[in-house]
């Protein structure tokens, strides 16, 4: 089960899957009524759609498991981080959105489906692929701490474009509403974005201890 091209079958497939997610949730937005969603214009929308930490995370799924469908033993410590970061920040995507966000909004028809790759089959066969395939031994404390600085730069990222954009209402703009310092402030933003990234760290040791223990031979 663990054969080589078992794995190039289930990571291409997982490419697919999420990279159509993607592309059907940009085409949502970029087609989307001036007067409806939080911006007016098309490249404010785009712009917006690309801000998002959901976004980036998938992205990041696509982009290595189609490495991986292509030579499932690849291995840099550069292709490592980016395996990992993936990983995690997809895990803390699905956590996050069916914990605090599920409920905020109800969707139908196409903009459902892609909710639902992007927020729930990515969380699910990205770290399934890593339990099942791996590759393997590629877990170490530098790579999770080098794995560290993109969420942070995320972070960063987030907190100064919602401080200079501006909504279709004249609001600031924040990704999510536990971010949101116009309502929160930021001593509680941060604090909420701390848990988040306790979170992180901890599904990020998570990996590295299952990664001593699980067979050398996954991938």
């Amino acid at each position: 089960m663990r054969s080589e091209r078992n794995a190039r079958i289930f990571f291409g497939v997982t490419s697919a899957i999420v990279t159509f997610g993607l592309v059907l949730q940009f085409i949502l937005v970029a087609t989307q009524d001036s007067n409806k969603g939080s911006f007016a214009s098309k490249p404010a929308k785009i712009l917006n759609f690309f801000s998002f930490f959901t976004v980036q995370s998938n992205i990041g799924v696509a982009t290595t498991t189609a490495f991986l469908a292509w030579r499932p033993r690849r291995d840099s410590l550069l292709f490592r981080v980016l395996r990992l970061d993936a990983m995690i920040c997809i895990l803390v995507t699905g956590v996050v959105f069916h914990l605090a966000l599920s409920g905020l909004q109800e969707l139908t028809g196409w903009s459902a489906l892609a909710d639902f790759l992007l927020h729930t089959m990515s969380p699910i066969l990205c770290p399934l692929g890593w339990l099942i395939f791996g590759p393997r031994r590629t877990i170490d404390t530098s790579v999770v701490k080098f794995a560290v600085i993109a969420p942070v730069g995320w972070l960063a990222y987030a907190f100064i474009y919602g401080a200079l954009s501006k909504d279709r209402f004249g609001k600031h703009y924040y990704a999510y509403p536990f971010m949101n310092v116009g309502i929160h402030g930021y001593a509680v933003s941060l604090f909420r974005c701390a848990i988040v990234a306790v979170l992180f760290l901890g599904l990020a040791f998570g990996a590295l201890a299952l990664d001593k223990r699980l067979p050398s031979d996954a991938a």
